[in-house]
């Protein structure tokens, strides 16, 4: 079993940066694929970053670009996402997920591509609004 929290969201301006943090527990986390999705209400849970177990391979879809950078310690068990440049559309609650089959995951191969079934372990959220 891995046990996920995220922490650090909030309210921000647009063009302002935050910082997530996802602290991981029980299970090997060296060997899980992580992965971070938000999900805004009405609206389907969609993928934002992901990172290999090493953390020497992070993928982003291209809606994301180059605005968001993952990072991840295994030393500590946690998962860092950079989010810069905020925009009103970013707004959502994120999480962070991962995955049993570690490098495995699609993200990894289609930068476009994340399948939510592949994550079995799920933290509760953070929510992160940006407006003026």
């Amino acid at each position: 079993q891995l046990h996920l929290v995220e922490s650090g969201g909030g309210l921000v301006q647009p063009g302002e940066s935050l910082t997530l943090s996802c602290a991981a527990s029980g299970f090997t986390f060296d060997f899980a694929g992580i992965a971070w999705f938000r999900q805004v209400p009405g609206k389907e849970r969609e993928g934002v970053s992901c990172i290999s177990t090493d953390g020497a391979r992070t993928s982003y879809p291209t809606f994301v670009g180059a605005r968001f950078v993952v990072s991840r310690n295994n030393s500590h068990k946690t998962v860092t996402l950079q989010l810069n440049n905020l925009q009103p559309g970013d707004t959502a609650v994120y999480y962070c997920a991962g995955s049993a089959i570690g490098d495995l995951t699609a993200c990894l191969r289609d930068r476009n591509l994340y399948k939510e079934s592949e994550y079995h372990f799920w933290g509760p959220g953070t929510q992160v609004t940006v407006s003026a």
